[in-house]
């Protein structure tokens, strides 16, 4: 109704012609021209609508539809079921005319039955929105505010994040407390709504939160690959809203607003301790929420959902999504990449050493790929400083086709000195294969470079002693200048009447 003054203040108050009016409010001109010519019979100007209300206003315009012909009475009477057909998929008002006339041969022409139908929708209190097809979009985002849990021990306050997800054409929505904002939580927030609905709908529209996308861009915006690969598993299109066009998102923006009237408010003197307990609590207003009739449309969502959308979604699929990460790495020249998160190495044909290898892991297994062609599978293995070799994967007689092989790296050994030669050897032989000790060697020889040859000899002769063959305590020795303070560990015990020695165990 406030466009309806708004047209008759502009219309009396301002010069602006019929056509400015209508560019100016977003309607069309026949439809301001109607205000205008009903306002007027009626007897009216802008001071006197001024003083009534939004029902009084609407009975003087309503009242002259009583004069209206049959045939427009008989239109009047099928343009609610209007608004729900023109939410099935390939709906137009084009087709809907086409029954419309196959049913009254004396019925309006097209033109004055879109006219109609506008009108009617402009002057009715029915504003829903007409460019969502049923199963088209679900829209999803994170409430800004946030809801609290106690803890039971120490009575402090955690935040919890709120996600919100909507339907397009019935506006049903999925309402979850998560832990955070971070994509684990995110994806499966999102497949907990698919499930809420019972179906996929064609594309989602997320917010461009670093969860869902990577980089945002007006034009091409750069997904998360995990979610990317979520909406390839449920065959689903990721449509983020642009940045800075809130009309993007406008249900999901408008339903969260209504969140907060409907689910925040009922719950704010309820305490919680677990998520489970708070989105037990959540979904019990949730259902009420969505079974309550809107105010303008007299219908539910969950009645609009079961009558125009359900049957529009798509199936789920069988088995829900297997979480999987993914990671571009450079095979290192033992032809094994290095997954940082286990600490451990993969390989992969030694062909494709210093490639860039495209990884694609989850919690049980590891997938290689290069050029979109799996090179690798693996199980899982998350052993420090392990290798995973496939004996396929290596070159003929355990060599590489450059230059490197052990007989290298113990001669180089031997040119620094003794003991690094030992270590060196000791490493080489600890190893199931020798390529997984070049990284390890090769770390070690290095060190001459930065401390000389005499510390390095010195530094490996005291890891001998220790036993303990590694890159990183090697170069701790040198980095604390222990190389010459020599442990006597195999000096003999000084003679003691307490001291039995071995003969006394026999």
């Amino acid at each position: 109704m406030e466009k309806i003054r708004e047209i008759i203040r502009l219309k009396e108050l301002t010069s602006l012609s019929e056509r400015a009016i209508a560019r100016a409010l977003k309607i069309s001109r026949p439809v301001v021209k109607q205000y205008v010519r009903d306002i007027t019979r009626a007897g009216l100007d802008f001071t006197s609508i001024q003083s009534l209300d939004d029902d009084a206003l609407l009975q003087i315009l309503e009242g002259k539809n009583t004069s209206r012909p049959e045939r427009y009475q008989v239109l009047d009477s099928q343009f609610e079921s209007f608004v729900k057909e023109l939410k099935r998929p390939g709906v137009t008002l084009e087709r809907l005319w086409q029954e419309y006339r196959a049913e009254h041969p004396d019925g309006y022409g097209y033109s004055q039955f879109c006219y109609h139908f506008q009108h009617w929708r402009s002057t009715s209190a029915l504003t829903m929105h007409m460019s969502h097809k049923a199963g088209d979009k679900m829209f999803a985002d994170f409430t800004g505010k946030k809801l609290f849990l106690v803890n039971k021990e120490t009575e402090k306050l955690q935040e919890v994040e709120v996600f919100v997800a909507v339907l397009g054409a019935s506006q049903r929505t999925y309402v979850e407390a998560v832990a955070s904002q971070k994509k684990d939580d995110w994806i499966k927030a999102n497949e907990n709504a698919f499930h809420y609905f019972g179906g996929v709908p064609q594309a989602v529209v997320p917010d461009c939160l670093k969860s869902a996308v990577h980089l945002a861009n007006k034009y091409e915006p750069d997904l998360n690959p995990e979610y990317l690969d979520f909406a390839r598993h449920y065959q689903t299109v990721i449509l983020p809203a642009r940045p800075h066009h809130p009309k993007d998102k406008s249900l999901v923006e408008g339903a969260v607003r209504i969140v907060y009237a409907w689910i925040f408010a009922s719950l704010r003197n309820r305490i919680f301790h677990t998520l489970k307990e708070l989105n037990l609590a959540i979904w019990e207003e949730l259902e009420t929420y969505n079974a309550k009739p809107m105010q303008k449309l007299k219908v539910s969502r969950k009645d609009l959902f079961d009558q125009i959308e359900r049957a529009a979604l798509k199936p789920l699929p069988k088995e829900k999504y297997l979480k999987r990460q993914f990671k571009r790495l450079k095979a290192q020249f033992n032809y094994h990449i290095y997954l940082s998160e286990d600490k451990h190495y993969y390989s992969v044909p030694y062909r494709y050493r210093g490639k860039e290898i495209e990884v694609i892991y989850t919690d049980r297994v590891v997938e290689l790929f290069y050029k979109n062609r799996r090179i690798a599978f693996h199980q899982r293995d998350r052993k420090p400083k392990g290798y995973s070799t496939v004996k396929e994967h290596m070159p003929s007689h355990h060599q590489f086709m450059s230059d490197w092989n052990p007989q290298r790296l113990i001669n180089w050994a031997e040119n620094i000195g003794e003991y690094v030669k030992v270590v060196v050897e000791k490493i080489l032989a600890e190893r199931p294969h020798p390529e997984q000790a070049y990284k390890v060697c090769l770390g070690i020889l290095n060190l001459e470079k930065r401390f000389t040859k005499d510390r390095l000899d010195k530094a490996c002769r005291r890891a001998v002693a220790f036993h303990h063959y590694s890159y990183q305590g090697i170069k701790n020795i040198l980095e604390k200048r222990l190389e010459d303070s020599q442990p006597d560990c195999f000096a003999a015990l000084p003679e003691h009447p307490n001291i039995r020695g071995h003969y006394y165990y026999q």
